[in-house]
Parts: structure tokens; C-alpha cells; sequence
């Protein structure tokens, strides 16, 4: 049986130094990637997932309807909006071509999944930089974004509640005692979606994992993170991780 087609999107930066030792100094540039413990989780699952860097994407996204169609899920990880919006031809050649956000949402009401997960330059993100806020995207989700800087900074660390059913496909298995995390990004879930966990009522039981429908498609948005820093150790070493994230994707992309 061939395995499932998935795009991941995103969880990929760069970051630079300066290093001052008494009077010298020299800068570094070190090249970061954000998803290595979900894509090896997925590694031996159910399906084929392509991992685009947030720098890749700019350029490489795909153009076409055609060329999402390849996919029968579309993940953004932590990768703002700016960047599918401004490929290289528009940004330094001033040329027209398509708007990636408005393929996602005609790929999803044709019978895609799109996921989006949390981080940084997710939903609107920091300093409402990621701005998804009305884009075709959030149109999408079974959420809508804030306008403004979303993040919530939990350093105490919060436990997710499971207020879906247990036997709903995603949540199966996986019990109601979930590992601690350390933030998300503050989202309102939309009419009709399906709440299936929250944050802890301190924080506002704000929602952690909604699904939701888009004409022919689904969507599904978890808005913490998928690794550090929102995400620590212990949620990637508990053994409902791997059946989480797998879970979430066979749902998306199960055809009922």
C-alpha cells in the first residue's frame, strides 16, 4: 500500500551572533531546522512527508493547483504569511505570479487538508508578523486568527485538557493525561468546528486542537508547537506523540 503524500512546510531559520572576547569579536550565521523530531516520529508511519524549509518555500511552493493536488495534506509549521505571498519574481522582479494563499484555500474546498501548526510565525504570531489574519487561509481554518501579537509565553508550563470524545480518530488511544507545554498562540475557534483539547482553564481554555470542514476538505489546527521551545522534551518522549501527530494526518487525509 503506498504511503500518503505530505507537505510540511516551514519550522526552518537562520540565526547570527556576534561573539566579543575582550577586544576581538566575530559574528557566526548557524542554520536551525524546527521539525527533526516530528519528521522522525513520521519517519515509519503511514505517510511520505516532504519537508520544505521556510526558506525553500519562498521559491519552491508549489504554484499550480496541479501541483498541490501531488499532496493530499498541506502542513504550515511556523512560516508567516509573507513568505508564500512573496515569491522571489514578485519580491525582486516585481513580475505577477499566484497567490499561494488563495490556491490553499481553493486546494482545500476541492478536497485537501491543510494543517497548520504552532510556532512563532503561525496564525498572526509575533508582533502579528506571521498574518494570517484575513488571509484566504484563515478563511480555511476552523479558527480565526487575532490582529495582533498572538503568542501566550506559559514558563510554568500548563497540561493540555482532552475535552473531545475519546474514540474521535485523532484522540484515540491517547488518554487524557497529555505531557505539559510551555505556550500557543491564542486563536477563536469558528461556528461549527470541533474543539478536541484546550489549554488549562488558568489560561482561558483557550483552544489547543480544532478541526473543521472547508467545502470538500479538512482542516485541522494544533496551536502549540511541534518541538521546542513550546513543545519540550518530555512531550516528544511521551509515546503519544508519535499516535498524535500520525493521527491528526490520518484524519485529515481519511476520505469519508
Amino acid at each position: 500500500m503506498s504511503k500518503k503524500k505530505v507537505l510540511l512546510a516551514g519550522e526552518s531559520w537562520v540565526s547570527t551572533a556576534t561573539h566579543i572576547k575582550g577586544f576581538d569579536q566575530f559574528p557566526t550565521v548557524t542554520y536551525h531546522t524546527g521539525a527533526d523530531e516530528l519528521l522522525k516520529a513520521l519517519r515509519d508511519s503511514a505517510f511520505d512527508v516532504t519537508f520544505m524549509p521556510a526558506h525553500e518555500a519562498q521559491r519552491d511552493f508549489p504554484l499550480t493547483a496541479a501541483a498541490l493536488a501531488e499532496y493530499e495534506a498541506i502542513v504550515l509549521s511556523d512560516i508567516g504569511a509573507n513568505t508564500l505571498l512573496l515569491h522571489p519574481d514578485t519580491w525582486i522582479h516585481s513580475r505577477r505570479t499566484p497567490n499561494r494563499l488563495k490556491l490553499l484555500r481553493d486546494y482545500v474546498a476541492n478536497g485537501g487538508a491543510l494543517l497548520m501548526f504552532g510556532g512563532y510565525y503561525s496564525f498572526q504570531g509575533i508582533n502579528g508578523g506571521a498574518r494570517y489574519h484575513k488571509t484566504p487561509v484563515e478563511d480555511v481554518l476552523p479558527v480565526s486568527c487575532l490582529s495582533i501579537d498572538d503568542r501566550v509565553e506559559v514558563p510554568e508550563g500548563f497540561t493540555p485538557i482532552v475535552s473531545g470524545n475519546a474514540d474521535h480518530p485523532v484522540l484515540k488511544g491517547l488518554g487524557s493525561d497529555w505531557p505539559y507545554l510551555l505556550g500557543f498562540n491564542e486563536v477563536v475557534v469558528k461556528q461549527g468546528a470541533e474543539v478536541l483539547a484546550t489549554v488549562s482553564s488558568e489560561y482561558g481554555s483557550q483552544p489547543l486542537l480544532v478541526t473543521g470542514t472547508y467545502g470538500a476538505g479538512k482542516t485541522l489546527v494544533w496551536t502549540s508547537d511541534v518541538g521546542p521551545h513550546w513543545l519540550p522534551p518530555e512531550f516528544i518522549s511521551w509515546n503519544g506523540y508519535k499516535t498524535l501527530f500520525e493521527q491528526m494526518l490520518a484524519w485529515a487525509t481519511a476520505k469519508d
